[in-house]
C-alpha cells in the first residue's frame, strides 16, 4: 500500500494519458465494433494539448462551493476506465459520490474522532472540501493496483481539461476503514466482496491556483 501511495502521487502517464476536449470523445470509442483510430488533433503548429494538460496540472486543496456537473463527472469516469490494464482485465470498481448528505455525514464521524479540524480556517469536509469523491477499489489479494494507478491517472487529466481540479486522498480512505462506525458509508459503496477500498479522487472546481512543485529531473537517466 505504501509502494502504491508513492506511485500514485509521482505517476504521469504521457504515453496512455487522456486529455484535451479532442480526446474526450476518445475516451468513449473504447469497447465499440470496429477500428479506433488514433487522434492526431492534439497537436498544433505551436502546441500539443496533452502536454500542456499533463504540465499544467496541480493538486487542488481548496475548491469553490460548486457542485460539477454529472455530465463532466461521467466524462472523467469514462476516460477513467478507458486506461490500459494487464490482459484487460480492467481489475477496478469505481464509485462516484457527489451527494451532499453522504459526504457530510461521514464527515461528522471524521469530527467525532478529530475534533480539531473543527476550528480550521473554512473546513467543510474531510475530502479537502471537495463537492464531490471518485473512490476506486482493487482486488484485496493486491492484483490491480498498477492498473487502478494508471485509471486514477487518466480521471485526473481528463478532469484538468473541463477546468476541473483534483486532488488524491489516502488519509480519508483509511480512515473509512478503520473505524466501524463509517462501515455504512463504506456499505452504500456496495463493492463486491473480494474488493476493497484503495484511494480516493478529490474532485470539483479549483480554488486555488498553485504554483508547480520542483521535479527532480536527475532521477531520469538514459542508459547507454
Amino acid at each position: 500500500m505504501k509502494t502504491l501511495k508513492h506511485f500514485i502521487l509521482g505517476l504521469c502517464v504521457c504515453g496512455t494519458a487522456v486529455a484535451g476536449a479532442s480526446l474526450l470523445t476518445a475516451c468513449g470509442s473504447a469497447g465499440q465494433k470496429g477500428t479506433v483510430q488514433a487522434v492526431d488533433s492534439t497537436e498544433t503548429a505551436d502546441k500539443n494539448v496533452v502536454i500542456e494538460t499533463i504540465m499544467a496540472r496541480r493538486s487542488i486543496r481548496k475548491y469553490k462551493d460548486q457542485p460539477v456537473e454529472r455530465e463532466k463527472l461521467e466524462k472523467v469516469v469514462n476516460c477513467g476506465i478507458n486506461a490500459p490494464s494487464g490482459m484487460n482485465r480492467q481489475p477496478w470498481q469505481v464509485r462516484v459520490v457527489d451527494d451532499e448528505d453522504y459526504i457530510n455525514g461521514v464527515t461528522e464521524i471524521y469530527k467525532q474522532k478529530n475534533p480539531m479540524v473543527v476550528g480550521e480556517e473554512g473546513f467543510k469536509n474531510m475530502f479537502r472540501n471537495a463537492p464531490a469523491v471518485i473512490f476506486i477499489a482493487s482486488p484485496k489479494d493486491g492484483s490491480g493496483q498498477l492498473d487502478c494507478g494508471l485509471l486514477g491517472e487518466n480521471m485526473i487529466l481528463a478532469a484538468q481539461s473541463l477546468g476541473l481540479g483534483t486532488c488524491c486522498l489516502g488519509g480519508p480512505v483509511r480512515f473509512m476503514m478503520d473505524n466501524e462506525e463509517a462501515a455504512p458509508y463504506i456499505e452504500r459503496l456496495q463493492l463486491p466482496e473480494d474488493y476493497t477500498l484503495l484511494y480516493a479522487i478529490a474532485i470539483g472546481y479549483p480554488d486555488e491556483s498553485p504554483e508547480a512543485k520542483p521535479r527532480e529531473a536527475g532521477k531520469v537517466q538514459f542508459v547507454k
